[in-house]
């Protein structure tokens, strides 16, 4: 018997009490009063976690989703539990709470046949660390022995440690680098391409001896610059992602006092761009406080102010195959207030966004699966949850532990 606590915004269900069955958590929502252009469902996957903060794959055609805790946990759920071992255990290297921790982990394309994968963790210190890793011979354990530090960079406070890693399209692993923490940048980090603070990273791991910089980095012929980066101007690109059917790369900055707001690079762009922090805070000048944009800057495609929230979470657009009215929709999410909204592209090019859900989580990451099916990451009741369009095909019937069975359908409709 368990007890099992769901809650959105406005309604809070408690004291369920189940005699050893498994309870299956749908929320349905619409925006606003009145109902949006489609309808979303999150299905709970998997409660009980200890503060998860990103989902993934390993691409490898085993299906299972690999869930990183704050803490310095990776876990493994194999589609009807989460499996009793850690993939990997480096707590003692990690640094964890608030902003700091375990945040990320990538799976090289070739995971199937090299077994590497990367890490993105603060360490002991609080520093950032990016570091490789090997699975073992047990195909559900990353040999923990295995480490090797790619790459490390000091971190002048406590926040805006970024955190996100993702491979690209083009083979390169992509590490998200916030400016640096305190607020308002104060040394301007992330202007400064001097200093890897603020930036979006782009290395090649195949090189030697650790990684190396691909030829066409954009300031790779720049005498002051780090040949590491890829964009500049960023405050904390906390979660970014690549489109899997265009290659566009999407990415959710959290802002500082006023503005949250999503970015998106085109597969064909060269790099280069400068996103505007701190220049800009979405489309609004920060500092100086006006006469801020030389015409340089790459603004915003999606920005909302803090009435709605006030720490975005980047997600993916889907292309999945469960839920075809989705197709094409980037979902995001703000940590504080748990809205969830879903944009589309019209045919000039213009990004319109809708509020989905007002769900009352903490939603601090978003992952697809092998099959491009979306999830989410709730930090305070350390679930997992899968989201689907109505009509759609069922989710895994699980309870709070990950494992199968019949019993209870909780149904939530926001107004």
């Amino acid at each position: 018997m368990y007890i099992h606590k769901c809650f959105s915004h406005r309604i809070w269900f408690k004291n369920v009490v189940l005699a050893g069955l498994a309870c299956l958590v749908v929320i349905y929502g619409f925006a606003g009063k009145g109902h949006a252009a489609f309808e979303i469902k999150l299905n709970l996957v998997v409660s009980g976690l200890d503060r998860p903060v990103a989902v993934t794959h390993a691409g490898d055609g085993s299906d299972r989703i690999f869930i990183t805790l704050l803490g310095g946990q990776i876990l493994i759920f194999d589609g009807q539990q989460v499996l009793a071992q850690p993939f990997l255990d480096i707590r003692a290297l990690v640094a964890s709470g608030g902003e700091r921790g375990l945040l990320s982990v990538a799976f090289h394309p070739d995971y199937g046949s090299n077994g590497l994968l990367y890490v993105d963790y603060t360490d002991l210190s609080g520093n950032t660390v990016i570091a490789r890793y090997s699975v073992s011979a047990d195909p559900n354990r990353a040999d923990p022995n295995s480490a090797a530090v790619l790459l490390s960079v000091v971190q002048p406070y406590t926040n805006h440690n970024g955190g996100q890693l993702q491979f690209g399209p083009d083979g390169y692993l992509y590490i998200g680098m916030g400016d640096g923490g305190s607020g308002g940048d104060p040394q301007n980090h992330a202007q400064t391409l001097s200093d890897l603070l603020g930036k979006m990273l782009r290395i090649d791991v195949d090189g030697n001896p650790s990684y190396s910089i691909p030829a066409d980095n954009p300031f790779i012929s720049d005498p002051i610059a780090r040949e590491e980066i890829w964009a500049l101007g960023l405050r904390n690109p906390w979660r970014f992602s690549f489109d899997r059917q265009t290659g566009d790369l999407f990415i959710a900055d959290v802002g500082q006092g006023n503005w949250e707001e999503v970015n998106v690079q085109p597969s064909h762009s060269t790099g280069g761009e400068n996103y505007g922090w701190r220049l800009m805070e979405g489309s609004a000048c920060y500092n100086p406080s006006a006469n801020c944009n030389s015409g340089l800057l790459t603004l915003p495609i999606l920005e909302y102010d803090h009435s709605l929230g006030c720490s975005i979470t980047g997600g993916y657009r889907y292309r999945g195959v469960d839920s075809p009215g989705l197709w094409g929709v980037y979902f995001y999410a703000d940590y504080c207030s748990g809205r969830i909204w879903g944009a589309t592209e019209d045919a000039a090019g213009t990004w319109k966004a809708e509020e989905l859900l007002d769900t009352g989580l903490q939603i601090t990451a978003f992952g697809e699966d092998e099959d491009g099916e979306i999830y989410l990451a709730d930090y305070a009741a350390g679930a997992i949850y899968r989201i689907s369009g109505n009509p759609a095909a069922p989710a895994p019937n699980v309870d709070s532990n990950g494992g199968g069975g019949g019993g209870c359908f909780i149904s939530i409709t926001l107004p």
